[in-house]
């Protein structure tokens, strides 16, 4: 049992005392050359009547430059976050540690002394340079059942490279460059976590087909690779717009994949096309042509499997995907002519026996958009640009306004902008106490911070979503204790307890109870996302402000496949800070 009572304890005093009182009975923290965040004016203005305003989210400078623009992303369980960009631009700005080995194991690159990879420490807002070896541009990964980051591809002598990160509670953890290759070139490839805890890598620039790692699934044969007509046929004459495919496991255990425009439903172990889905109405959405896809949340039944919502008439699990570009709009960006993104959105509900888009209009045109899903179940659109595709300098107009959608109510909200242009290699990831980190675009060949449109951005922003808003302060429940089982692991279909605080509201049936996946974000997709809707068996008052909630985990790893995830509460749409649970 995980126990969290002072941060209980010291809840209860404050709501007691109804003032803003800090107390600890722990020594001061060391002081650190760490700038505190800086909170950017909100915008719009504050209005001058007394009529509180709808939240609309806040913007947080957390570091001013890592030295690398932040390409790509992973969350770790231990509260650290892996960012890397590219090794081909020369040296970055951010030197490595003294001593430290000069050079990239790359026969096309010239050596430098300069880091090109950082490890993110979310609660001291602080960072140190990583090691990697070779070339990792545009390339893709999945965190394995253990927490260990597997990431695949990249360029030139990275392109059929294997690396591990391996987090660590000390400064000792770095890039491990596996011996052992990929069978094909991956680059702009996806990754996925499966049932069984092996990871699939589809697709890339010129590779129609699919692998495993570390093995084949049992059944699947000893072939080192597995074709896939699909992403040859989804391929646009001088346009691609097959790159960075979406991939989703669904309940059944097989893997939803699109690009495109179109979808398929793929049994990975024999190779076979299970179903095809309809065409996405309306503009192109895989990579240049970028949109964004989410798998949005699962709420599982007493029975530890996925539920229809009642009333609605919607499926269990249902795939949306927002923006992208026209077709054509790649080699018009190239020559300076910027279409217009697209607005609309599609939904579907991928288990239904006669599967079809539900179309939906954003309130703003977006390519190159993330999404994100929240542990409240809403999904968070940001980043990215009004015209033109991804690519070096192909896209203008940037989307500075995040906008938050509500799937149970079908609504978007557009929330207050950042200052910062956030466009073509960028990225964004959920942490754990809710906040949105949102860092990199770059789109240039190299570094440029001057004389430019776009400059590139090293930087790191926060995103708080309006849930965080500070009137929700005291309603925000507190995680007590979990009921773990060893090594803070959780089994398939087990019931287990979780202690929730709350300051000055009760807790009821509108208590929710999420896991959610961390996910490797770049290039406007977040591999391996997932939230899952936990159902809750009971509600038990057991003291004055605490409350026993119990929760029963999904059956089967086709519904959550094994490894480490965040642990929300989550009461009348206000998520409390996360633990994480290893489910297996």
């Amino acid at each position: 049992m995980a126990n969290f009572n002072n941060q209980s304890f010291f809840s209860l005093l404050a709501t007691l005392s109804l003032l803003p009182l800090i107390i600890s009975d722990n020594p001061s923290p060391p002081q650190t050359t760490v700038p505190p965040p800086q909170t950017y004016p909100q915008w719009p203005p504050k209005p001058t009547n007394l009529e509180p305003r709808k939240p609309l989210g806040t913007w947080a400078l957390l570091q001013r430059s890592i030295g690398i623009s932040a390409m790509h992303m992973q969350l770790l369980h231990n509260n650290k976050v892996v960012i890397f960009d590219r090794t081909d631009f020369g040296p970055s700005n951010l030197s490595l540690p003294f001593g430290e080995y000069c050079g990239i194991r790359d026969e096309f690159l010239r050596p430098d002394c300069t880091a090109h990879s950082i490890l993110y420490d979310v609660a001291s807002n602080s960072f140190r340079p990583l090691y990697v070896q070779t070339n990792v541009w545009c390339s893709s990964g999945a965190v394995n059942p253990t927490g260990t980051l597997v990431q695949t591809g990249g360029y030139f002598s990275g392109d059929h490279k294997i690396r591990l990160f391996t987090p660590c509670n000390d400064d000792s953890c770095d890039w491990v460059e596996l011996k052992r290759n990929l069978t094909v070139q991956r680059w702009y490839s996806s990754n996925h976590i499966l049932p069984d805890g092996n990871i699939i890598i589809v697709g890339g620039r010129r590779a129609y087909n699919y692998e495993f790692f570390p093995r084949n699934p049992i059944g699947s044969g000893s072939l080192s690779f597995f074709n896939l007509t699909f992403l040859w046929e989804t391929n646009d004459y001088l346009e691609e717009n097959n790159l960075y495919p979406f991939l989703h496991v669904l309940p059944d255990g097989n893997l939803f994949v699109f690009a495109n425009q179109r979808s398929i439903l793929l049994d990975y172990v024999s190779g076979r096309v299970v179903r095809e889905f309809p065409p996405l109405p309306g503009e192109k959405r895989s990579y240049p042509s970028t949109g964004s896809s989410v798998l949005l949340p699962i709420t599982i039944h007493e029975n530890g499997l996925p539920i229809s919502e009642p009333g609605s008439g919607s499926g269990a699990v249902e795939v949306m995907i927002c923006g992208g570009a026209q077709g054509g709009s790649f080699p018009m960006a190239e020559r300076g002519v910027y279409m217009a993104a697209s607005r609309t959105c599609g939904r579907m509900s991928v288990t239904d026996a006669h599967p079809y888009w539900v179309m939906e209009k954003m309130p703003l045109r977006r390519v190159m958009p993330d999404m994100i899903l929240l542990p409240n179940g809403d999904v968070l659109i940001i980043n990215g640009a009004g015209r033109g595709t991804a690519g070096w300098e192909n896209a203008v107009e940037p989307a500075l306004h995040p906008v938050l959608y509500e799937p149970r109510k079908r609504l978007f909200t557009v929330l207050n902008p950042t200052r910062r242009a956030r466009m073509y290699h960028s990225s964004a990831t959920l942490l754990p106490d809710g906040r949105i980190l949102v860092g990199g675009s770059n789109p240039h060949v190299a570094y440029e911070f001057s004389g430019v449109n776009y400059p590139t951005d090293l930087s790191l922003e926060s995103f708080s979503p309006p849930y965080m808003d500070e009137r929700y302060a005291y309603y925000r429940p507190v995680i007590s204790t979990v009921e773990y089982d060893v090594d803070e692991s959780i089994s398939y279909g087990q019931y287990f307890a979780i202690t929730v605080t709350m300051s000055l509201s009760g807790v009821d049936r509108r208590v929710m109870v999420t896991l959610v996946a961390p996910s490797f974000t770049t290039h406007s997709f977040a591999m391996n996302q997932r939230v899952l809707v936990l159902y809750v068996d009971v509600v038990e008052q057991v003291s004055l402000f605490e409350y026993r909630v119990t929760v029963r985990a999904p059956l089967s790893p086709n519904v959550a496949p094994p490894g480490y995830y965040m642990l929300f509460v989550v009461h009348d749409g206000i998520p409390g800070h996360a633990v994480w649970v290893r489910l297996h």
